[in-house]
């Protein structure tokens, strides 16, 4: 019985003795002498302090600079005449379009404002032009991150302006054909992406509320400072009421001299319930805008109280 009480005893002091086994896995110092190659030993301590640095899983919400090192970056060709930035291009125009950004601000100050949708009561009243103006203005700060999406699926044009492809776009990811990445575009404006409307939808109002939008939103949201909506008008299709439900305000867009009043009325009830922040008042005479000092009215408002002056200046 001694023999083998001494024989336990033994044993039982050499595994004490032994380093464990996950530390010869693990410490790259551990194998440092048995690996000749060059380099090695210095591999092994990288791959341990240095994790790779990939696009997080699906779900995960991404950060700016993951999200553009795997964006699409196609070649853009943007409409000079339609950017008021371009040299050469109305200062006033452009001013007007800061004056936008910094009322923006002002309501933001007091009230969550990030994700803002375009709309207006009826078609052609320059809410593509407005968005990407905005959006334009927007980036130009410096450290200000913006995604401007086109989310008219009945008429895409906002791909226009910035002369960027039109697909994969907002209609193959709703159905569930692309993912996030393929869809954002980011161009030679290194702060601002878009995302194109895509190819025709038959059941645009549909599409938009099957839930893909919000886990877009919900995806890249957190990487921009100001996302933008282009949306069809309100009157005719209850596109814009949906997208509403996935934004913070909403600003309506006026043509000046065209829209009569009345059908301004009925948007804003259209409206109703929606955080309308404000009107911006499109096509205004360089001559003529001196006399309304401003186009866009910052105080929010109900459709009762759209007067034709008193919000929109």
């Amino acid at each position: 019985m001694s023999r083998i009480h001494e024989a336990l005893k033994k044993a039982e002091s050499e595994r004490a003795g032994a380093p464990p086994v996950d530390s010869v896995a693990t410490d790259p110092r551990a194998t440092a002498g048995t690996d000749k190659r060059p380099g090695a030993g210095f591999a092994a301590t990288q791959l341990l302090t240095h994790p790779a640095i990939g696009v997080p899983g699906p779900g995960d919400p991404l950060r700016f600079d993951d999200l553009r090192a795997h964006c699409s970056h196609p070649q853009w060709h943007p409409d000079e005449n339609m950017n008021v930035f371009c040299p050469g291009l109305s200062a006033h125009s452009a001013e007007q379009f800061r004056t936008l950004r910094s009322r923006l601000y002002q309501l933001r100050s007091s009230q969550p404002l990030r994700r803002v949708l375009l709309t207006s009561s009826v078609a052609a009243e320059g809410k593509t032009f407005v968005t990407g103006n905005l959006g334009r203005a927007l980036a130009r700060q410096a450290e200000r991150r913006v995604l401007i999406i086109d989310g008219d699926l009945r008429s895409s044009r906002l791909h226009v302006p910035f002369g960027a492809p039109t697909t994969p776009g907002l209609s193959d990811y709703l159905r569930g054909e692309v993912d996030e990445l393929a869809v954002i575009q980011n161009g030679h404006e290194s702060n601002l992406c878009f995302i194109p409307g895509g190819p025709h939808a038959p059941n645009p109002s549909e599409l938009l509320a099957n839930g893909r939008l919000k886990t877009l939103l919900d995806r890249v949201g957190s990487a921009f400072d100001w996302i933008l909506f282009d949306s069809p008008p309100c009157l005719p299709v209850a596109d814009a009421n949906v997208l509403a439900d996935f934004c913070d305000g909403v600003l309506l867009v006026v043509k000046a001299a065209s829209t009569q009043l009345a059908i301004v009325q009925r948007a804003c009830q259209e409206l109703q319930g929606r955080n309308v922040v404000g009107v911006v008042l499109n096509s205004i005479e360089e001559d003529v805008l001196a006399a309304y000092g401003s186009y866009y009215g910052s105080t929010p408002y109900g459709h009762e109280d759209l007067d034709g002056s008193k919000h929109v200046q």
